[in-house]
């Protein structure tokens, strides 16, 4: 999104003042990571006067995560209008090229980050995806935990005065474009995969057991599938091997444990499969580039 400062605008003691009548929307950067040394990401919070904007396509992937206040707000992506009341961690996502016209009904502070097209298609190969088949489409108020999780942690970086970590940039990024891939992306499958009746089994199986020692091969059996060509299927299907998706669903269920603030570490790694909270960590780490500990800060 190409930001321009309006100059009819004013923030004055935490109030915006408007002059001349207009409804444009203006911007303040409050934290940004530009100078630092960030690949294939930025990100960068600002705060806003409310009114209206409208943007061209933009040349990379955008994820605006809201973070103040809840506000009235409408977003028109290429003829799709959604009204929506936007509370903090609800979610928008412009693919590059697609043009966008946000209104607020009043000042409001947002997380814009920047997905480059080279991380998408990189991660993209690294699943098993062909980048040249991939569809992605605007999203409107996401409720993602995931992506919020990633998001949050994003923000604390811009926000740090301290020296950026590289590497856990990085591992956000990865994290974030994983997750926009696996649950926003359309891609022709390269080949035939498992069947719906058997991808809805095996998935409910995963998500009623994840306290179990799932292998393999109870998986295959409740597809109805040998092991080794469940293998295969499963990962057609779903871009990743079986050992990661499950991971990833502990992962998951895990964090949205963390949002109730009233079970200790140790108890969340147990009720959501892992051998124990330093097991939990180490996967936490792969999956979301951050450890547990931190995340529950975030709800303090």
């Amino acid at each position: 999104m190409s930001v321009v400062y309006n100059q009819r605008m004013e923030a004055m003691d935490g109030k915006w003042i408007r002059h001349m009548g207009t409804s444009e929307m203006a911007f303040l950067v409050r934290a940004s990571s530009s100078g630092r040394t960030w690949h294939d990401i930025d990100a960068t919070l600002f705060d806003t006067s409310g009114g209206t904007v409208s943007c061209p396509g933009a040349p990379t992937h955008f994820i605006a995560m809201h973070v103040g206040a809840p506000i009235k707000a409408t977003r028109r992506y290429d003829g799709m209008t959604h009204k929506q009341l936007q509370t903090p961690g609800d979610i928008d996502l412009a693919p590059a090229g697609w043009p966008t016209t946000w209104e607020d009904s009043g000042p409001s502070t947002f997380l814009r980050i920047d997905l480059s097209p080279v991380i998408v298609r990189a991660t993209a190969e690294s699943m098993g995806i062909d980048p040249d088949k991939l569809e992605l489409t605007p999203q409107l108020q996401i409720k993602d935990p995931v992506m919020q999780h990633i998001a949050w942690a994003l923000k604390l970086e811009v926000e740090s005065t301290e020296p950026s970590d590289r590497l856990c940039a990085e591992s956000l990024a990865s994290a974030l474009t994983t997750q926009l891939l696996r649950k926003y992306a359309r891609s022709s499958a390269p080949s035939r995969g498992l069947t719906k009746r058997q991808w809805q089994v095996v998935a409910d199986y995963i998500n009623d057991n994840l306290t179990l020692d799932l292998s393999l091969a109870d998986l295959a059996t409740v597809a109805g599938l040998g092991t080794s060509t469940f293998k295969v299927l499963f990962k057609r299907s779903v871009g990743v091997p079986v050992h990661k998706y499950v991971v990833r669903r502990r992962v998951e269920h895990a964090m949205n444990l963390l949002g109730t603030r009233s079970t200790n570490l140790n108890e969340i790694a147990l009720r959501s499969g892992f051998v124990d909270e330093s097991h939990m960590a180490r996967c936490f780490r792969r999956v979301v580039g951050m450890t547990p500990a931190a995340i529950a800060r975030q709800y303090r």
